[in-house]
This record gives structure tokens, C-alpha cells and sequence, in this order.
């Protein structure tokens, strides 16, 4: 037996057998008030207090930790990663904490200064919403600060992009596409997608393997155990996303789960190894790229957005996948489009029936705006939604960017998480990482304190949705529960709490909808109020292997 604290992630050494966590606070529905958590084999064995581990199993095990007061939860599930282009955001240029235009491109420049002669640069996450200048850099700027060099640079939301002369001038085929301006050096919509593919060709298996598994590693020592990567022809196409399911394979962890984004594409879906034929399926764009299709025009510019399916498209696709087995989902923003998408999936249900669509859980990613009847349209349709707050937190409230593209009304009614909720759609969060940061904790706080006070959900239900909600979010193919229960894979995170910190949370007095007494059992979770620091992880653990460990554990 060893007593261990500082275990490091080895993908070929492996797991002890027999493992006891005692000392700590174990969040589980099961065991409430337990302090001590038996691992066998990979799988939850036993939870209780310390005194009955003692007597039962410390004699017995392979290694015992000492949580000394740490909390254990389920690892955390993120419902929609992109982690070639997370991995790039880590590693080169992100942008997304430019504070203004001019330090946009002080960054760009140095950021090219320092690499070989004609090679590309690649970069994302610029958002002129935020700078005072309220404009991305024209083309001359932009070329002056890559020295001429081809540049591909997405915007925060990856729905639009600035496109450097020479790269425009490497891409011909962008200039008769949809979306292409020239004079301003950006490209939307089908000119987005092909500048995209052609930057992301640049790089090789080797370049993608490490943006993948620094991504990977990022999400562990965040305490992340499984994520959901949407992929798809317009995104890394075919050869990045098997390397990223292969990745995620080679390393032990997290699990990568595939969701491969082609109209009509179940079978090319189940080929690549993909869970479904969903995630990034574009309906529409996005808010910030004035690409998202509306019902009525943009506050600042007078256009509706762009449409990429209709609904008869929606309609052959859930069928196709329904048939197959296999999931169908799609990209959708606007309310335009989730009128489209609603409309599509009631027509697969005339023709496969209501039960069928139920017993596969079709998904819809983001549906930040939902047309009046909309939620019990999605919740009789049996849809899944799978959801990013930080998006509210990124650009909702009075001031931010949702005001400014759609007027304060619309503003308010974007991401309606209690509405979903208290209808019983279910929900799954995500980053939509590199969009918003792998950031766990942040996205549950920015659920429970919703910059719109009537779509806020309490710590708790935030939690499930981004613990269990994941794992249901994988229909049929989910292989887990996301709890801490006796006979379920041992797939959990350690944090650093102090435990009078560790509370049944209500954000206001219209989220108290359960004791918060402890007598009451409900197992508790840090005090997620804002301002308060965010808990970090000191253990991460994939089916019973550690694939994070900070060495602080006792």
C-alpha cells in the first residue's frame, strides 16, 4: 500500500486497483455526508465516513489519499470544444484580451516577428464590440503587421474573419463566395468557411498533435474528464478530426467524444467514429457576425443574418440519422433559424414519430434565441440543448454586445436557461472553446448569475447540467452517468475548497427551491458567489486513472 501525493498523469503506467480518498468532503446524491470514497478497478466501490473506511478497507487497498478536507465531484463535461483551435489559442496567438485596436496589432506584429519567413500567421479571438475604437484593422494595417505575410485571424465567435492580402490573393476560389469583402479584409459565411479550410490545411499532423493534446491537458487541470468535439467539413475536416479522436485515445484522457457536423452525413458520421452527425451543422452564424438569421433586422446594420439550411434540409437530416441510429443536431442562433430548426425536426417526426426522435435525443447547440412557444415545441421533440453561459457573460447585460446588435428587448431574452429548465428540456454546457475559455467553475457561476436576473438557474442545476448533462447529452452513447455512485466509472476531480465554503447555494431568494439546511442532505458545492475565487484542481481522475495531478494532495 502507498500513501501518495504527488502521482503524476502517465498514460502507460496503470491505475492502482484498490484506492481510498478519505478526509474530504464527496459530493454524491447516494452518500450525502460522506467523507470517503473506495475506488476499485476503475469504478466507485464504496462511499461513507472515514471511521467505516478505516475499519473496512484501509488494510486492504493500494494506495490511500489523504483529502484533507478537499472536495470531490464528478469531473466536469464539456459539451462543445473545438481542440485543434483551442490547443492554437493556447499555444499562439489569442486575442481575445486585446484591449483595444492598436494593441490587436502590437500583438499580431510581434506575434509574426517571431516566425520563420512566409510562413502563416494564424490567430483568433479579436472583438471590436470591446475596443474603443469599434473597428477590426483594415487590410493595409493588418498586412503592415504581418509583414505581408498570409494571415487568417477568426473573430471571438469563429464566424467571420480578417484574411491578410496575400492569404486572399493564395485562396482565389473566396472571392466569388458569399460573404468576401475585400475592401474591408473579412470574410463571412461560405467565404469564411473556405479561407478556414485552406489556413487550417497549413498545418500538419505534427502541429495539430500538439495544439490537441495541449488542449487536452489544459482541460484536465481543470478538472474536465470528457469533452464533446464538434468537427465537421467546414471546420478541421476529416483528417483533424480523426487525429483529435486519436489523440484524445493515445493520451487516456480526457475522453474525447466526436460529432461530426455534415448534412445528411450519419453515415460518414459512424465511419469517422463520430457519436453523431450534429454539433457545428450551420443553420446560421452568430451574433457578433451579424451572421445569425433573425426574424427581424440587426439594431446596427440592416441586415437579417444568413440562413444555411432550411427546413426541409433539417427535416431529411434527423430522418436520415434517426434511421441510421445515430444522432442529428445543429448549429443554431438566431430565432429565424430556430423557427427553421423547430419546424425540420416536427416534419422528421411526421414521418419517423415523436418516439423515435425521443429514443435517439437530437441536439441543438447554443439556441441563444428562442421564438415564442419555442421551448415546448423543443421539449416535445425530445431535443437536447446544449448550452454556453459564458456567452452571457462574454456579451449580455446592459451594456454588452447583445444590446448593441439587437436592441435592449431582444438583449434580454437572449440564453433563456430557467425558461429550458423549469420546462424539463434538458441541458449540457460547454465553451464552444476557443470562442470562450475551457473554464469550468466560470461557466457554472455564469449560469447561476445570469446577467439577465430572470434566466439565472441555481449552483446546483448548473452543476448537473455540466456534469450530468453531458453525459446524457451523448443519447445512447453515453457511457457514464456523471455521478458519484456505487458502480459507476470513477471519473472525478479533487479541488481546493475550504469546507465552510462548500454550501447548497441559492443566487437570490427565486432560486431557493430547496432546503438549504444540512440536514437536509443535498450534497454541497463551492460558494460560487462573484468576485470569490473559483476553485482549482488538484486531481483529476479518468476512469479510475489520475490524468491531472498538482502534487498538492496529502
Amino acid at each position: 500500500m502507498t500513501n501518495t501525493a504527488d502521482l503524476q498523469s502517465d498514460p502507460e503506467r496503470p491505475a492502482p486497483a484498490r484506492v481510498l480518498l478519505r478526509g474530504g468532503i464527496v459530493h454524491s446524491p447516494q452518500e450525502p455526508f460522506a467523507t470517503a470514497m473506495l475506488i476499485e478497478d476503475g469504478r466507485v466501490a464504496w462511499l461513507g465516513t472515514d471511521s467505516a473506511a478505516d475499519v473496512a478497507h484501509a488494510d486492504s487497498v493500494d494506495e490511500i489519499v489523504e483529502l484533507r478536507g478537499a472536495l470531490v465531484t464528478p469531473a466536469f463535461v464539456d459539451a462543445h470544444v473545438h481542440l485543434t483551435s483551442t490547443g492554437l489559442a493556447l499555444a499562439g496567438l489569442d486575442l481575445h484580451d486585446a484591449v483595444s485596436l492598436t494593441d490587436a496589432l502590437e500583438r499580431i506584429a510581434a506575434f509574426a516577428a517571431g516566425l520563420p519567413a512566409g510562413e502563416t500567421v494564424l490567430g483568433q479571438g479579436w472583438d471590436e464590440s470591446k475596443w474603443p475604437e469599434r473597428r477590426a484593422p483594415s487590410p493595409a494595417e493588418l498586412d503592415r503587421a504581418v509583414g505581408g505575410r498570409p494571415a487568417y485571424l477568426s473573430r471571438a465567435d469563429v464566424h467571420s474573419a480578417l484574411v491578410s492580402p496575400a492569404l486572399a490573393a493564395a485562396v482565389p476560389e473566396v472571392r466569388g463566395a458569399a460573404g468576401f469583402d475585400e475592401e474591408a479584409g473579412l470574410v463571412r459565411q461560405q467565404a469564411h468557411h473556405i479561407v478556414r479550410r485552406a489556413a487550417y490545411a497549413l498545418l500538419g499532423p505534427g502541429a495539430r498533435g500538439v495544439f490537441q493534446a495541449a488542449a487536452l491537458r489544459r482541460a484536465a487541470e481543470l478538472g474536465i474528464g470528457a469533452l464533446h468535439e464538434c468537427g465537421g467539413p467546414d471546420i478541421g475536416g476529416e483528417a483533424d478530426f480523426r487525429q483529435v479522436l486519436a489523440t484524445g485515445r493515445e493520451l487516456g484522457g480526457p475522453e474525447v467524444f466526436g460529432y461530426w457536423g455534415e448534412l445528411g452525413g450519419a453515415g460518414k458520421a459512424l465511419e469517422l467514429g463520430a457519436v453523431g452527425a450534429a454539433g457545428d451543422l450551420f443553420v446560421d452564424g452568430s451574433i457578433g457576425s451579424h451572421t445569425a438569421c433573425l426574424a427581424d433586422p440587426y439594431a446596427d446594420r440592416d441586415t437579417r443574418g444568413a440562413q444555411y439550411l432550411s427546413y426541409d434540409d433539417v427535416a431529411e437530416h434527423v430522418v436520415s440519422c434517426t434511421e441510421a441510429g445515430a444522432q442529428a443536431g445543429f448549429h443554431v442562433i438566431g430565432d429565424a433559424a430556430m423557427a427553421e430548426v423547430l419546424k425540420g425536426l416536427e416534419e422528421a417526426a411526421s414521418r419517423v414519430g415523436r418516439d423515435e426522435l425521443y429514443r435517439i435525443g437530437h441536439r441543438i447547440e447554443h439556441a441563444e434565441m428562442i421564438p415564442a412557444g419555442g421551448v415546448q415545441r423543443l421539449l416535445a421533440l425530445g431535443v437536447i440543448a446544449s448550452v454556453q453561459p459564458a456567452f452571457d457573460a462574454a456579451w449580455g447585460g446592459e451594456d454588452g454586445m447583445y444590446v448593441e446588435r439587437l436592441g435592449a428587448e431582444r438583449a434580454r431574452a437572449m440564453n433563456p436557461f430557467a425558461a429550458l429548465q423549469k420546462a424539463g428540456v434538458p441541458l449540457a454546457f460547454g465553451s464552444d472553446a476557443p470562442v470562450t475559455a475551457l473554464d469550468p467553475w466560470g461557466t457554472v457561476r455564469a449560469a447561476a448569475f445570469h446577467r439577465t436576473p430572470e434566466h439565472r438557474i441555481s449552483v446546483r442545476a448548473a452543476f448537473a447540467a455540466h456534469t450530468r448533462g453531458g453525459w446524457r447529452a451523448l443519447g445512447g452513447r453515453a457511457t457514464a452517468s456523471g455521478m458519484l455512485v456505487l458502480g459507476e466509472p470513477a471519473t472525478y476531480a479533487v479541488w481546493d475548497v475550504d469546507p465552510e465554503d462548500v454550501i447548497v447555494q441559492a443566487a437570490d431568494e427565486r432560486l431557493s427551491a430547496w432546503s438549504t439546511d444540512p440536514r437536509s442532505g443535498v450534497p454541497g458545492l463551492p460558494d460560487l458567489s462573484p468576485g470569490r475565487p473559483l476553485p482549482t484542481a488538484a486531481r483529476t481522475v479518468v476512469r479510475g486513472r489520475t490524468v491531472f495531478d498538482s502534487g498538492r494532495l496529502g
